[in-house]
């Protein structure tokens, strides 16, 4: 379930808080007026000691934290990085906007990059590997870090849709050399907008802290207005009122966690063994932000919609917003030839009924609704009420 329905007065008092204390909502800086609270840093601190990352730089969004964390490990025009047909297309925006070429690997039925196709698309103008963590399920990230190991290939892991879930001992954004999260509004910690690059490398971190506020050094040994630089920059703070409600939101991760996962186990259980769900890596921990099935045949696909519609619950990227979530869709970014060799994936998700947890939905109906999915599921003449 995302953030948003977990906002309340905790929330609203914590950016009231910040007109309370001199009305600072910019990061850096106005030292006199703020009382020396400065919520972005803290937001980043809390976030380091949360998900056990050495370094976090909070930054305007999972985009700008995905071209950031790029542009750190040395991307640079000409180059190619390898990322996943299932993701948002942010993922390859960002990518464009360094100035290198996408190359898309399908998924499999962990609808997450597949290790196996990853070594067959490295090749010497490989400098990333992005594999995007998708609707709360890790990628299975030991044969993709084994890969790109042998290779020398830095990974960034877009955790921007799975924030909170983990991978053997780590939380995910933390395994590769550089990880990214999401806060937008539909995001687990939900911050209107806003996003936070994490990673255990000292240089990756320094270039981040420096890229993301205008190539700012934030040299101790002169005040702002003088201060030194060694590269440029452009703007992708993050604001004060953005950092103060994501304190808030991460205290009640793990609430969010737990209750998403009462009501996903309780669907799952209702719906039966009938379905073909989705593949969860071994060694993974997931966030049950949706429970993800596939069905090959149309007519019982739209049914299940219809009934999913019906009973107020919807989809969830699958197939309400597909276009924008699989890149054979994309030819408007990507050459026709990554288009190609990505049908497979398109063929996949094309089968794929994603359904959202949320707060406002109860136990009992998910588990009402899970009934209902399995009495369609053995029916060949259901009808919708």
């Amino acid at each position: 379930m995302p953030g948003f329905e977990w906002i309340d007065e905790e929330e609203k008092l914590a950016v009231s808080s910040i007109f309370d204390n001199g009305g600072v909502l910019f990061a850096h800086g106005f030292d006199a007026m703020r009382n020396g609270i400065y919520h972005v840093r803290e937001f980043e601190k809390r976030c380091s000691a949360k998900f056990g990352s050495k370094y976090c730089q909070a930054v305007s969004s999972g985009t700008a934290a995905t071209k950031i964390a790029l542009k750190a490990v040395g991307v640079k025009p000409g180059d190619e990085v390898i990322t996943q047909g299932f993701n948002f297309i942010a993922t390859v925006e960002a990518i464009l906007e360094c100035g290198a070429s996408p190359i898309i690997a399908n998924v499999d039925r962990s609808l997450n990059l597949d290790p196996s196709e990853l070594e067959h698309l490295v090749s010497s103008k490989t400098k990333a590997i992005v594999p995007v963590h998708m609707l709360g399920v890790p990628a299975d990230m030991n044969p993709i870090m084994e890969i790109a190991k042998s290779n020398g290939i830095p990974v960034v892991e877009d955790n921007c849709e799975s924030v909170g879930a983990g991978y053997g001992d780590a939380y995910l954004g933390t395994i590769g050399d550089a990880g990214v999260f999401s806060f937008d509004q539909g995001k687990i910690i939900a911050t209107g907008e806003g996003g936070m690059v994490l990673t255990n490398d000292n240089s990756v971190f320094k270039y981040a802290c420096e890229y993301h506020d205008h190539g700012h050094e934030n040299n101790p040994a002169f005040p702002r207005g003088l201060d030194t630089c060694s590269i440029h920059g452009f703007n992708y703070r993050m604001t004060e009122m953005q950092a103060a409600v994501g304190k808030v939101q991460l205290t009640k991760l793990d609430k969010i966690l737990e209750s998403n996962k009462a009501r996903y186990l309780g669907l799952e259980e209702s719906m039966g063994e009938s379905f073909s769900f989705r593949e969860i890596p071994q060694n993974s921990k997931i966030i049950h932000d949706c429970l993800i099935f596939f069905e090959d045949s149309s007519i019982k696909r739209k049914q299940f919609v219809e009934l999913l519609n019906t009973n107020g619950f919807g989809t969830k990227n699958l197939p309400d917003a597909i276009n924008w979530h699989c890149a054979a869709y994309w030819g408007h970014a990507l050459e026709e030839n990554q288009i190609n060799r990505i049908l497979p994936t398109k063929e996949l998700l094309s089968s794929a009924i994603a359904i959202p947890i949320w707060k406002r939905k109860s136990i009992d109906d998910y588990i009402k609704s899970g009934n209902s999915l399995r009495s369609l599921n053995k029916s060949t003449d259901y009808k919708i009420d």
